[in-house]
């Protein structure tokens, strides 16, 4: 339900704290956990909360963690390393006032059951124990096992929202006397830690009772970490143990009272406020950056620097301040709340007093004028007890004016069915009006629902494209380093064995000349055939060192072909996705163009139904118009407030109607804009890639230039040394007299030889390496230009994507709006008449004048003579409130349709007004209680009023006229 819970477990020692919380297993574990009888509290717990997540089929997350507090300090139960004592510190929770966060505290994601009875058996091995005279295993520290969970939910709209419940089980260390317990020195120190923070979890409770300005949360870690659960939006239960001996009666009766304490403290439970997606993820955000500010402050070290004991001196001052000031402004709260309360109650007094003097006052004014109603009814009683006595002999002359008036009657009541059927026709119209604008909404939401899921997959295959490229362009440019690498190489190694060799083959030259130069006189044909076999070793040490140099940069060439080619098709590839895009622009285009289409033919529907209604309306009222003038002024106002209704259901149709078109129009815009600017995006892609082919394709064509060149030479140089041998032949056989004087001119031409040909090597292997690094070069650069592109690409369409949900949610909101706000129903008012059966009195009688009945009555009774003279001295206002008079017969008229008419009732009218007097009396003196009587008695009209029947269009007046 999204609450915060705590259960904690307090008692004496040796109670069975720690047994009912996380209980024991069966011998020879016989059963599984859940299974178990003597399971504790907290297996049971989380059992059942995974079953009933289970069952639910929502979508959860489930994290605990376990925190011990011993000797006031706070340690990590499942940190995953084997060294518990690293200590955790505390911060207040700017999030929440009541809260407190624990820095370093390790909370691990369960997903079952299994995993959660590890990690209890884990963190129990790890928790302090000792042996005591009370207690074999005594716990020497409080455990606070913490389980949050995370639900998702999901609104009627599809945003998702993050439920979030957090269940803290808490198992106390018992409190003790050390006396009875046995500890000694470091027992008797965690004994007495313990009891001091089981002694301000009691001062809490007894300020948390006694409702204190101050309550005393800082001085424990225990309760500033149940600062919440005591006194503040948590739902809390608290388990006290006790002890069954009579040894333990004083500390079992400390318990009791302990408990029945706490029962009195109030706590005002809050449902924990649901996080949509995006503020949760806010949230995280906010925390990781905060995080790698305090990472990046650390590894710089660009803090203030003191000395350690002054760093102490400080932090406990700025402790010892931060605690005055929370005492104080919770002391400054308590008393403002005390200030708003007493002031509340004053206003309160206030104002009822004032009430009562108002009451006082109407009450007064009414009991006067009940007083002059009651002296002014007295002797209407006494004149109309006579006069109805009188009525009662005259119901004959009545018939005729009877029966005229129950011809009309009845031709009302075919009128009044007339109009209960226009009404019932109105009513089905209506309801019809509705069932299309529902329809009209579904369809609406499902066009909606369409375009978003059509641009969701626009946005994934973009994104795989996107992906597709980044790993192709990879691929070649890492091949194009490594054939680039073993160009080099190759080539390196080609150039440098060439000077070696040729030193060698000189050096064995120089060896043979000086062997020569010895033997020149004894044996030339020794000479010639040296010098034949130094023209083959020659000849064969080149081939084998150039040949495979060539062969190298052939591959190399053959590579970095195959390899532009996969550029080709990579750049064909984006040309195909390009037009696949454009396919799916179009789709869209339609689908708001067919939403376009069913808007505006929905509310031109809804317009022809207000405009049928309204023709239904105007030619109800021209036809009862003409029948039934005076019923028809009755309902004109009716009729208007119809008309409005329907004037004020076209106009926000036809404004609802524009801003869709309006909208629709937009969204086709923008839809047509960023189809043409990805085009755009795609084509200068594609030329890009055409132009890093070229770029490669003059590389290849350069590296075989520099192959040929490179072959060239080398045969050059072949050529030239076959030359120099032959010539060397020659000369041996022409002049081999001169021999001993030429050796030396030969060493010096050798020598020249050599260094022509390292200054030649030394000068293609720079050449080669400065193209190896250059080409290297190009190609990152160009990787990298490639990069930002799709960077970019990537921003932009993410952008597009985000632009056209908002337009839809926009669209939804102003749909939502139209159907639940701007349409309004024809609400009934319940004024309309129901259909009924009508009374009419079949017999009618005359009356006597009044005069004539007034002068009987002074013959009887003499005393009256002076109430009637002064009723006779009224005449003369009775005659001028003839007027008023009609006014209400008018609205008699109007009303017996709805009341049933009396056989037995009648009204005596005087001679000069023609209107009853107890009719004038009531309306000077605006008596309501008798209007159901008079109203019944207006009925019956005396003969002497046929002169008030041409100014009333009544028909009722008329036929009463005798």
């Amino acid at each position: 339900m999204g609450y915060n819970c705590t259960i904690f477990a307090y008692g004496q020692t040796g109670t069975g704290k720690t047994f009912t919380m996380e209980g024991e297993r069966s011998p020879n574990e016989e059963y599984t956990w859940e299974e178990d009888p003597l399971a504790g509290i907290i297996p049971r717990t989380l059992h059942q909360i995974f079953e009933k997540l289970t069952d639910n089929g929502t979508e959860f997350s489930v994290k605990v963690s376990l925190l011990e507090i011993y000797n006031e300090e706070l340690f990590d139960l499942l940190n995953p390393s084997s060294d518990v004592s690293e200590r955790l510190q505390m911060f207040d929770d700017p999030r929440n006032k009541r809260g407190v966060i624990i820095k370093g505290l390790e909370e691990i994601t369960v997903h079952n059951k299994d995993e959660v009875y590890q990690i209890l058996e884990k963190g129990a091995a790890k928790r302090t124990t000792a042996a005591t005279l009370m207690n074999a295993y005594s716990s020497r520290s409080h455990s606070v096992f913490s389980v949050t969970i995370h639900m998702k939910e999901t609104t009627i709209d599809g945003e998702e929202l993050v439920k979030i419940g957090k269940l803290n089980l808490v198992d106390l260390a018992g409190s003790e006397n050390i006396g009875r317990s046995g500890a000694v020195d470091k027992r008797a120190r965690e004994a007495g830690n313990i009891n001091q923070s089981l002694l301000t979890l009691g001062r809490v409770i007894t300020a948390l009772v006694e409702r204190t300005p101050h309550i005393p949360y800082r001085e424990s870690k225990l309760t500033r970490i149940l600062q919440d659960s005591l006194g503040g939006r948590t739902r809390t239960s608290i388990i006290a143990t006790i002890s069954p001996a009579s040894l333990n009666l004083e500390e079992t009766l400390s318990t009791l009272e302990y408990a029945h304490r706490a029962k009195n403290i109030l706590n005002k439970p809050e449902v924990n406020q649901k996080l949509t997606k995006k503020a949760l993820i806010k949230e995280y955000t906010e925390e990781i950056e905060r995080l790698k500010r305090d990472l990046a402050a650390t590894r710089e070290k660009n803090g203030v620097y003191i000395s350690e004991e002054n760093f102490r001196v400080m932090s406990g001052k700025l402790t010892v301040q931060e605690e005055q000031i929370v005492e104080l402004i919770e002391k400054i709260g308590a008393v403002e709340e005390e200030l708003s309360r007493v002031t509340e109650l004053f206003m309160d007094n206030k104002n009822e007093l004032d009430q009562c003097k108002s009451d006082l006052q109407n009450k007064t004014q009414e009991l006067e004028t009940t007083h002059k109603h009651l002296q002014e009814t007295k002797l209407q009683l006494l004149k109309e007890e006579y006069i109805t006595s009188a009525l009662e002999r005259t119901e004959e002359k009545l018939h005729d004016a009877a029966s005229k008036l129950l011809n009309t009657v009845e031709e009302t009541t075919k009128d009044v069915s007339g109009l209960h059927s226009k009404l019932d026709r109105k009513k089905a119209v209506d309801q019809h009006n509705a069932e299309a604008q529902d329809i009209f909404g579904k369809n609406l939401n499902s066009l909606f629902n369409n375009m978003e899921e059509l641009i969701k997959d626009g946005s994934s295959k973009q994104k795989a494209m996107l992906e597709v490229h980044k790993t192709l362009f990879g691929n070649l440019l890492s091949s194009s380093v490594s054939a680039l690498d073993s160009i080099t190489t190759v080539a390196l190694g080609s150039l440098i064995s060439i000077p070696e060799n040729v030193s060698t083959h000189i050096s064995q030259i120089f060896n043979m000349i000086l062997k020569e130069q010895a033997l020149a006189a004894e044996s030339k044909t020794v000479l010639q055939e040296l010098i034949n076999v130094l023209k083959t070793d020659l000849l064969s040490s080149l081939e084998m060192i150039l040949s495979p140099a060539v062969v190298s940069i052939l591959k190399i060439n053959s590579q970095l072909k195959h390899i532009f080619k996969t550029s080709l098709t990579v750049a064909d590839k984006i040309e195909d996705q390009k037009k696949e895009l454009d396919g799916f622009l179009g789709i869209l285009s339609n689908n708001l163009h067919e939403l376009q289409e069913n808007t505006i033919s929905s509310l031109v529907e809804s317009q022809k139904l207000c405009g049928n209604l309204s023709e239904d309306l105007n030619t109800i009222k021209q036809t009862h118009s003409q029948e039934l003038c005076q019923l028809m002024n009755l309902w004109t106002e009716r009729f208007c407030t119809l008309e409005k209704k329907c004037e004020n259901i076209q106009k926000p149709l036809s404004s609802v109607q524009e801003n869709i078109q309006q909208k629709s129009e937009d969204i086709v815009n923008k839809m047509t804009f960023h189809s043409q600017k990805f085009c755009a995006d795609s084509d200068g892609l594609s030329q890009e890639l055409r132009n890093f082919n070229q770029e490669g394709t003059k590389l290849v064509e350069e590296s075989v230039k520099y192959s040929d060149k490179l072959k060239g030479n080398l045969e050059k140089i072949s050529q030239e040394t076959e030359q120099r041998c032959e010539s060397l032949n020659t000369r041996t056989f022409c002049f081999s007299e001169q021999w001993v004087s030429s050796l030396n001119e030969r060493e010096q031409e050798l020598q020249n030889v050599l260094e022509v040909v390292n200054q030649c090597c030394e000068t293609s292997s720079s050449n080669i390496t400065e193209k190896s690094h250059g080409y290297k070069a190009a190609n990152e650069k160009q990787h990298n230009i490639f990069l930002d592109q799709m960077t970019i690409d990537e921003e932009k369409l993410i952008a597009q994507n985000l632009e056209l949900n908002e337009t839809i949610k926009i669209g939804l909101t102003k749909l939502n709006c139209f159907l639940q706000q701007d349409l309004k129903l024809d609400i009934p008012t319940g004024t309309t008449p129901q259909r009924k059966n009508y009374l009419y009195p079949s017999i009618l009688v005359r009356t006597e004048p009044r005069e004539y009945l007034l002068d009987q009555l002074k013959r009887k009774q003499p005393d009256l003579l002076i109430m009637l003279n002064c009723s006779e001295n009224n005449k003369e206002e009775k005659i001028q409130d003839v007027d008023v008079e009609k006014a209400a017969l008018g609205q008699y008229t109007e009303e017996p349709l709805s009341q049933e008419p009396s056989v037995h009732a009648g009204v005596d009218c005087s001679s000069i007004g023609g209107v009853p007097f107890f009719q004038h009396k009531k309306s000077h003196g605006k008596d309501k209680e008798n209007r159901g009587i008079n109203t019944l008695e207006r009925s019956k009209v005396e003969e002497t009023t046929e002169h008030l029947v041409t100014k009333s269009r009544l028909p009722l007046r008329a036929q009463i006229n005798l």
